[in-house]
């Protein structure tokens, strides 16, 4: 992957801004570190965090209850080296070229899986996700 600066910037987007999205920048920073700039955003940014994303996170020892939605804006796409989209109900075009990555994240509220057991699924599904796209950026 090309970057416009020696440090690979990500983007993750969703909706609100108030959980997947944030869970994956989470996910990053702790796996990445330095070696990732990580920001998130959302489409129609809510007002807080889903408290059960940063419950979950939380027992994997990251936390992101610091953490406020923002709104998404074409700077921010503009600025990043790829714009990860967390599912298909947040629509991102890409701005002068950045590439735009949607992952069709698993939705366990569709099997009937609520509560923990729902996030704990989410969290690991884009844990195994955020592993793989940090290895791709910094190798």
């Amino acid at each position: 992957m090309t970057t416009t600066s020696s440090t690979p910037r990500v983007l993750f987007v969703c909706v609100k801004n108030g959980g997947k999205s944030q869970m994956a920048a989470g996910l990053m920073r702790a796996a990445a570190g330095s070696t990732v700039e990580v920001d998130s955003a959302g489409t129609k940014a809510g007002t807080t965090l889903n408290a059960q994303s940063v419950t979950s996170l939380a027992e994997v020892g990251i936390d992101i209850s610091d953490q406020q939605p923002k709104q998404l804006s074409d700077d921010m796409v503009r600025a990043a080296d790829l714009v990860v989209v967390l599912g298909s109900e947040a629509q991102v075009d890409s701005v002068d070229g950045t590439p735009v990555e949607v992952w069709e994240t698993d939705e366990p509220s569709l099997r009937g899986i609520e509560g923990v057991e729902r996030m704990t699924s989410i969290r690991d599904d884009i844990a195994e996700r955020v592993a793989q796209l940090q290895q791709r950026l910094t190798d």
